[in-house]
């Protein structure tokens, strides 16, 4: 059976590049404004108080793990943020290569581990809008386990530490997709958590070449039309036929990038009755025909 959310990440490539570990006492806060960087933070010690992309403020726990794969905004800060609003505080290196925000003296409140991830596909902005754009686990064993480890890893200086963590790190973001399931924000993993809706979502990915229509997806996952528009809508956070074209969009990319036969034959597997509607629909979505985008691949070496 195809499992759509391993083909997502698979496309993904997710890979994370960057990560430290920080420490905080007292009062103290942190505002960053990020270019749409997939951010995580791994709570290995005490709480903290985050805000991201204008959302509601959440008190983050030790083991908790937060994945936001576009973030454009976020604050940080102690459970009772500093009295003076806009200044930040400013990050003192330690000796141990972690960083240390807030009273210097003492021991710490919070331990965390914070980075980027990088999205190697090129198709990156298109399969991240097929994500939820927060994930908030807690409280569940297998995640609590990789926590473990990642605290235990970030806290020794062992050989190829950096190499264990990223790869540590990638194995709790594929975990926290999977877990999030129908509490995370609409997206493919919302509605995946959803059983009715997942038996649709696997057959737009294991045949995205037939010609669906909403009655025939709706027929599939045992609801009536109105229903089926409005539950998936909900949970994936766009239309069933929308979802339909991003991830279409998604695979004919990755044939015409892969140069696995010509805009004819890519038009035939994504679902297209002629090359030309193809065509139409791929420079609407993408910003190039497919034939020019296939060009520029060229010089590329596939992923």
């Amino acid at each position: 059976m195809v499992d759509p959310l391993a083909e997502v990440v698979t496309l993904l490539q997710p890979v994370a590049a960057f990560s430290k570990v920080v420490s905080g006492a007292g009062r103290w806060r942190v505002h960053r404004s990020e270019a749409g960087q997939p951010f995580y933070c791994v709570i290995l010690d005490g709480s903290c108080r985050l805000v991201t992309n204008g959302r509601e403020p959440i008190i983050l726990q030790t083991d908790d793990f937060v994945l936001i794969p576009e973030v454009y905004d976020f604050t940080m800060s102690s459970l009772e943020p500093p009295e003076a609003e806009g200044v930040d505080t400013v990050p003192v290196a330690l000796l141990d290569g972690g960083f240390r925000l807030g009273d210097g003296n003492g021991p710490s409140d919070v331990q965390l581990l914070v980075g980027h991830c990088v999205f190697g596909s090129p198709d990156a902005a298109l399969l991240v809008s097929l994500l939820p754009d927060f994930v908030h686990v807690r409280g569940e064993r297998r995640l609590a386990t990789l926590v473990k480890l990642v605290r235990e890893e970030s806290r020794e200086q062992r050989p190829a530490r950096d190499v264990v963590l990223a790869r540590l790190l990638e194995v709790l973001f594929i975990e926290a997709l999977r877990l999030a399931g129908t509490a995370a924000s609409p997206g493919l993993v919302r509605g995946l958590g959803d059983a009715r809706l997942a038996l649709a979502i696997r057959q737009m990915h294991e045949s995205p070449q037939k010609r669906w229509t909403v009655a025939q997806l709706a027929n599939t996952a045992a609801l009536s039309r109105s229903a089926f528009f409005e539950r998936f809508s909900r949970a994936v956070g766009v239309a069933p036929m929308e979802y339909l074209l991003s991830w279409r969009m998604a695979l004919a990319k990755k044939l015409l990038r892969r140069k696995e036969g010509g805009v004819a034959n890519v038009a035939e597997r994504v679902g297209y009755s002629s090359a030309s509607a193809f065509s139409v629909a791929f420079t609407r979505h993408v910003g190039l025909p497919p034939t020019q985008y296939a060009q520029q691949q060229m010089d590329t070496p596939a992923p």
